[in-house]
């Protein structure tokens, strides 16, 4: 007998096969027998179902299990809605900066090796404002990637340098970063960035003095999903000139503001950070 479905009841039939599989039970894959029974449903128009989503990326087949796992594609839908969405919690805060600071002040995620600016809001002399977002850069000479990397034991710091050494990281096109920034990667050493590292943690911020560019100066402070884990970094960056003579209370401000984010995300209280003596 055809399948008589309509379009809008085959997709939420396929949607609920998704969410079966984002069960724990699922966490090592399901075979279409097991799929088909927690679905309640007919096991050859599963298999038939699971072969179209497989072919779109919103799952994968264990070649010699046989068992389905959420796909590649749904991961990468799955972040670019957290990151939109994020985006869109955030600039009310990084207005509040903007507004303390009159500088402008980016939303920083870890995107694979690189540090990747989701928004911008700019202050009234926008500096450097335009043509950041999208943009990724080393996260080493930054205060927003010691930030995010801030959460990390010193295993994973090294493992990670091991694997990304700042000599190898690819800079990013010249079409898509603003111009004259050269990251200065050249002297930083593995104890260097440990123990700038240790400095967050004991700050709860982050800061750079013409470490990313010559004359540039900037300060980062971590944000808290409601796991309680790292998920972007608020950060401020600006002309030395103008804002070198006070980063420490930048940094606290910034770390201030960043702690209202993560409560409004739901992240766990968390003990304030000492301020700087």
């Amino acid at each position: 007998m055809a399948d008589q479905r309509t379009y809008g009841s085959g997709l939420i039939r396929d949607i609920e096969l998704l969410e079966v599989l984002a069960r724990p039970e699922a966490a090592a894959g399901l075979g279409v027998s097991r799929i088909a029974e927690i679905a309640g449903r007919d096991k050859a128009q599963v298999s038939r179902a699971l072969a179209t989503l497989a072919e779109a990326g919103l799952v994968s087949r264990d070649e010699d299990t046989k068992a389905y796992r959420p796909g590649w594609r749904l991961f990468a839908l799955a972040t670019h809605a957290t990151e939109t969405q994020l985006a869109h919690l955030a600039t009310p805060y990084l207005r509040k900066v903007v507004a303390g600071l009159n500088e402008t002040t980016h939303l920083c995620v870890l995107r694979g090796n690189r540090v990747l600016t989701l928004h911008s809001e700019l202050a009234t002399h926008a500096f450097r404002g335009i043509g950041w977002e999208g943009t990724s850069v080393d996260p080493y000479t930054t205060s927003a990637g010691r930030t995010l990397m801030s959460e990390w034991d010193e295993e994973m710091i090294v493992r990670w340098w091991n694997l990304f050494p700042p000599d190898r990281l690819t800079p990013p096109l010249a079409t898509t970063i603003p111009v004259g920034v050269q990251s200065n990667t050249e002297s930083l050493t593995l104890d260097f960035l440990l123990d700038r590292i240790a400095d967050i943690r004991k700050h709860g911020y982050a800061s750079v003095d013409e470490e990313f560019e010559p004359g540039l100066v900037g300060v980062s402070a971590p944000v808290y999903g409601f796991r309680g884990d790292i998920i972007a970094a608020l950060n401020v960056s600006a002309p030395k000139q103008r804002l070198g003579g006070h980063l420490r209370a930048a940094g606290e401000f910034t770390r201030s503001i960043a702690d209202q984010l993560s409560a409004t995300l739901g992240a766990p209280m968390r003990r304030a950070a000492p301020k700087a003596g």
